[in-house]
């Protein structure tokens, strides 16, 4: 599943069967290549939804047990959280300084928050490779 088609997806409580928020972004930690948690809007408590909250990630909608799993974040979460830390859109660098392009979506298994591919405006990119994220670019390892 690629972010572009998760995004704006509704967040829905199993224990309610009521909304309870909608996906916003993808908060990435580049050292476990995975997504650590959702950032929501349209909620009634807090900003995001810790990855391991998450009951299921579906075609329509993404699960959770109880609304109490939407939290503000916290420490983790905040340092990877905002504009600079998001993929899309950023330049992409070798590890060596050499530009590869820029992200256009990324790629994530909705099992496990893994994700699996860089796309990018010239290739694509495997997303065991990536290493940071920052204001400037989206460093990765050389194959």
């Amino acid at each position: 599943m690629r972010f572009s088609e998760a995004r704006v997806r509704k967040v829905v409580s199993t224990s309610t069967a009521a909304k309870v928020g909608k996906v916003e972004g993808f908060v990435v930690d580049p050292r476990a290549h995975a997504v650590l948690a959702l950032e929501l809007r349209k909620t009634t408590s807090g900003e995001v939804l810790r990855w391991a909250d998450v009951e299921a990630f579906g075609t329509d909608d993404v699960t959770v047990v109880t609304d109490d799993a939407i939290t503000e974040a916290g420490e983790q979460v905040t340092a990877l959280l905002g504009k600079d830390h998001r993929l899309v859109g950023k330049r992409v660098l070798f590890t060596a300084g050499d530009e590869l392009g820029a992200v256009d979506d990324v790629e994530f298994e909705p099992s496990s928050g893994a994700v699996t591919l860089l796309v990018l405006d010239h290739g694509e990119v495997a997303g065991v490779r990536l290493r940071g994220v920052g204001s400037y670019a989206v460093v990765v390892t050389a194959e």
